[in-house]
């Protein structure tokens, strides 16, 4: 049987080296090891990466990876349609429940604006009766009651905006985490186009991977909170911005790569 070392089978799965050796660590993906001590792989290594790779777009964790792993490895097609059954019910049940917030987010907006447009246009400063500063809730309105609570939100969300700039620079993940997390930013990031910005990058990457990015930079805020990740969506394409702060440039940098 064929043999592959570990940067030949990196090239034929498209999986980086460092996330081949994390998914070893995590007993995902076993590897032989020659007389000299080099890591090397058969053919099924290949099938098996395109599980792990489509378990994980899903959002299965590791964990739940390497139990489907044991029910694909006894070959049994059913069982392992009846173990990834549940998990995909159970994510597609957190999807639409967030997808629900979403929608009433949404929908509180085009309230905002609808209201926003009716008010006249009045000529003397804003105070709290002018209306603006905090269209009516979907239950108050047509009835004429506002609440001033917008100019105190305003500010707190642009604090919050900010935040970014003041968070120290540390991250809490070490060891395997790290090695897992930065294999997962370079699986993603592959072939981004990067172009260097104030304070930060920006990626462009094909619009397919906006699920995977914005997985990846919510994470990413929970345990490096000093990167700023703003997305925009245009067609084919998704701009991915990441800034940080001055002393954070250099971890920015190697997590996400240089400019071109």
């Amino acid at each position: 049987m064929s043999t592959m070392r570990i940067s030949q089978l990196a090239e034929r799965s498209g999986v980086p080296a460092t996330t081949l050796r994390f998914y070893e660590g995590a007993g995902l993906l076993p590897a032989d090891r020659t007389p000299a001590g080099y890591r090397v792989y058969g053919e099924d290594a290949v099938e098996r990466l395109a599980f792990i790779g489509a378990a994980k777009h899903l959002g299965l964790p590791l964990e739940e990876i390497g139990e489907l792993l044991e029910v694909w490895e006894a070959g049994a097609c059913r069982d392992v349609k009846a173990g990834l059954r549940p998990r995909i019910a159970a994510r597609l049940a957190g999807a639409e429940s967030r997808a629900a917030e979403l929608a009433a987010f949404t929908a509180s907006l085009h309230t905002a604006l609808h209201h926003l447009d009716a008010l006249p246009d009045r000529v003397s400063p804003c105070d709290s009766g002018c209306g603006l500063l905090a269209p009516p809730t979907p239950s108050t309105a047509g009835t004429g009651a506002v609440g001033v609570v917008f100019a105190s939100s305003r500010h707190a969300a642009q604090a919050e905006a900010e935040r970014w700039r003041t968070a120290p620079v540390a991250c809490s993940l070490s060891g395997e985490g790290l090695g897992e997390r930065t294999g997962r930013w370079r699986e993603a990031l592959a072939g981004a186009v990067r172009t260097a910005m104030p304070e930060g990058l920006r990626l462009t990457l094909p619009v397919e991977r906006a699920g995977r990015i914005v997985e990846l930079a919510a994470a990413e805020q929970q345990c490096c909170p000093f990167f700023d990740f703003r997305l925009h969506l245009d067609g084919p394409h998704l701009h991915l911005e990441v800034r940080a702060p001055a002393e954070g440039a250099g971890l920015l940098s190697e997590l996400f790569g240089p400019a071109a």
